[in-house]
């Protein structure tokens, strides 16, 4: 699949994060390289052509006050200049991002980072650091940046909505009335549905469009990290806090915080984001004093609406506060006759993204794309255009060109697989089968299989799923 040109190199001590940066990347930009030895950095770029760094900010065990990552920054910045830097931390949040930018970073994200922002901050790092190899505008760099992001963001947002369904009519319209309210949203979706877009669009559409729009992955979080993660703590609040940190509620203050995955929060947890949510004040681990919070919060969920009625999954007044305004995003294959438009849209942008004339779809391949089921929704519609016409040179586009699996299951069929009692065969049917009943759900398919996110990622990549 061609990928983004440029050549990206990852750097961070931590191999979880490498492998993870490597299963969402590799199909993502065309040269992607990976060092968890930053000492090795001066050596990799003598002999390796670089444009962009993704450079973690803590390498010292027990130091997370970001000085390593200066350190390498400020190097970058005196013998590589031309870099891009993209600098990513864990620990210190907003507050050591933003003073690396001052720094010379381009950009910043935060661990764990969202892997649409993550997507788009990189493709984004990659055309200024083309744009400064042909022109050599340095000291545009971050209004270029900030530029191409918007339009990298304009771009991709619009195929969600696309759409004359009338379940696509009501929801659009639904959109227009809240989005320049203060209303409390919860939007409710399959994976792949579009979810965090719909968000990012009531945020552009609303008056906190100028501020920060704060996504957290409530599934991703540890639930004895979930009170420092998002409330923030004092230095010596507990072992290891060695200086205040802001939690990411407060850094969301006067934009949109965006709590995807809200279902998969622990009872015990829902009522301490509850709790805040009804005061209107957070009070970060170890402090006595109350920090104001002034956010217009968007949750969103895969779960089925009888899961969050269930009060014994779900709290009801959790619930009722965030859902001031509903709005569904309806599944892909409850609005077939949306998936010409869809098609049509993806078909132009990855065209133009690949420099090529853009190829038509024969009768049969339209036909082919609906009547598929499309358990990833419009993610996998987008995913299968763009493989298609990367492998395919044709003008027109035809049913095999996009090799879709079988979405119903026949016992007949080759059970050669499901009767072996061979391990590695086992394995890879059981990943398989947990990602397809949760729909792609990293969190709820590594809780069923008793695994954790990052076991349950090293299975995927070494099945190829």
């Amino acid at each position: 699949m061609t990928a983004t040109a440029g050549h990206l190199l990852v750097l961070d001590d931590d191999e979880d994060i490498l492998l993870s940066a490597r299963l969402l990347l590799k199909r993502q930009i065309k040269t992607l390289s990976c060092l968890n030895n930053v000492a090795e950095l001066p050596e990799f770029l003598a002999h390796h052509p670089v444009d962009v760094v993704l450079l973690d900010m803590n390498f010292t065990l027990g130091d997370n006050s970001g000085r390593d990552g200066f350190e390498w920054l400020a190097y970058l910045q005196t013998h590589y200049p031309q870099i891009v830097v993209v600098v990513m931390t864990a620990y210190a949040g907003v507050e050591l991002a933003v003073n690396a930018i001052k720094a010379g970073a381009t950009d910043f994200v935060i661990k764990p980072w969202s892997n649409e922002k993550l997507i788009a901050t990189l493709h984004s790092a990659l055309a200024l650091a083309q744009a400064r190899t042909n022109t050599h505008l340095l000291q545009s760099e971050n209004v270029a940046l900030r530029s191409s992001l918007e339009h990298l963001s304009q771009r991709q947002k619009p195929a969600c909505f696309i759409g004359e369904t009338a379940s696509m009519r009501e929801l659009l319209r639904k959109l227009n009335l809240c989005a320049p309210t203060e209303a409390n949203v919860l939007i409710l979706g399959e994976n792949g549905s579009g979810k965090e877009l719909l968000a990012r669009e009531i945020h552009a559409r609303s008056k906190r469009a100028g501020n920060i729009f704060m996504a957290i992955d409530m599934g991703a979080i540890p639930e004895n990290l979930f009170e420092a993660e998002l409330f923030g703590y004092k230095k010596g609040a507990f072992t290891g806090a060695n200086e205040n940190r802001m939690g990411k509620l407060v850094a969301a203050n006067g934009g949109t915080l965006f709590l995807d995955e809200i279902a998969n929060l622990a009872l015990h947890l829902q009522v301490k984001l509850l709790r805040v949510l009804e005061q209107r004040q957070v009070t970060p681990v170890g402090d006595e004093k109350p920090v104001a919070l002034n956010v217009r919060v968007i949750a969103a969920t895969n779960a089925s609406y009888a899961h969050l009625r269930d009060e014994r999954q779900f709290r009801q007044d959790l619930l009722y506060r965030l859902n001031t305004v509903e709005l569904t995003l309806p599944p892909l294959r409850e609005r077939k006759d949306d998936i010409p438009l869809l098609a049509d849209h993806f078909l132009s942008v990855y065209a133009q993204k690949y420099q090529r004339k853009k190829p038509l779809l024969s009768h049969k391949a339209l036909a082919a794309l609906q009547e598929y089921s499309w358990p990833g929704n419009v993610r996998a519609l987008n995913h299968a255009i763009e493989r298609a016409l990367v492998l395919s040179d044709k003008d027109i586009l035809q049913a095999e060109d996009f090799a879709l699996a079988p979405t119903t299951e026949n016992p007949s069929t080759d059970s050669t697989q499901t009767n072996s009692l061979n391990l590695e065969i086992l394995e890879r049917n059981a990943v398989e089968q947990a990602l397809k009943k949760h729909a792609g759900n990293i969190s709820q398919a590594a809780r069923e299989l008793g695994l954790t996110r990052m076991a349950l990622y090293r299975r995927m990549e070494k099945h190829d799923l």
